[in-house]
């Protein structure tokens, strides 16, 4: 038999594919859920990009109380850095949305297109994983976070213990990662 060729398709996943088959369990509602969940993520990835180039080009939006405008604003005002690397290690490594380290003075912002609260705590990881890259003491230098989302921003003052104790467990499970793997080769 000649098969078909849908090489176009390589790299690409289906929403109704045979590798994640849990949707063969759903019902109608369930699917639509899952459906629009996956479609807010698709647009969440291009508001970021959009976001990211509007920082990266010093672009401005109009000075309205809304989520986009009030997060590129900000960034292009504090003159962060967009969408930057923090890494530790192969095991603990992130992304962050926009980032900027001046006057002894971390800022940490993040962009949220979901409709759930979301949690300081991603936040916390980066300003570890920033700590240790970097040979900043949490308790050294201040750490600013904010969440930009649903048309709010919510600031946070990092508190230096809870950072310390993030970076010590990343250390500790990144060593405990290496062990096992090097048992199981």
């Amino acid at each position: 038999m000649k098969f078909n060729d849908n090489s176009k398709l390589a790299g690409q996943h289906a929403f109704l594919s045979a590798s994640k088959h849990s949707w063969l369990n759903y019902p109608e509602d369930k699917l639509d859920r899952v459906f629009l969940s996956n479609m807010a993520a698709q647009r969440g990835t291009k508001l970021h990009a959009l976001a990211h180039d509007l920082i990266t080009l010093g672009v401005r939006l109009p000075d309205t109380p809304t989520t986009m405008n009030m997060y590129v604003n900000d960034a292009i005002g504090f003159r962060m850095q967009s969408e930057k690397i923090l890494f530790y290690s192969m095991n603990a490594f992130g992304t962050v949305d926009t980032i900027a380290f001046r006057h002894n003075k971390l800022r940490i912002h993040d962009l949220k297109n979901g409709v759930h609260h979301a949690s300081e705590k991603q936040l916390e990881v980066y300003s570890a994983l920033f700590c240790l890259e970097y040979g900043f003491r949490p308790f050294d230098i201040e750490i600013e976070l904010r969440i930009y989302q649903n048309d709010e921003v919510r600031i946070y003052e990092a508190d230096p213990v809870t950072i310390s104790l993030i970076m010590d467990k990343i250390v500790a499970f990144d060593r405990r990662i290496n062990i096992l793997r090097e048992e199981a080769e």
